[in-house]
């Protein structure tokens, strides 16, 4: 599924980076050498960032 369309960021991509040690989503999107545009996508970058934490 994709999360951030304008930069075509996918959930693996945010899972990934949460279980390597991101904590918020600005953190997520730095690991992968990007950065939020739009914004819309961070509430949902939080949540697969919280779920991963959870489950670790």
């Amino acid at each position: 599924m994709v999360v951030c369309v304008c930069n075509a960021i996918k959930e693996r991509d945010v899972r990934a980076a949460a279980r390597d040690g991101a904590r918020s989503a600005c953190q997520a999107y730095r690991a992968m050498g990007m950065q939020p545009k739009c914004g819309q996508c961070v509430p949902f970058a939080r949540e697969i960032i919280n779920s991963e934490r959870a489950a670790a």
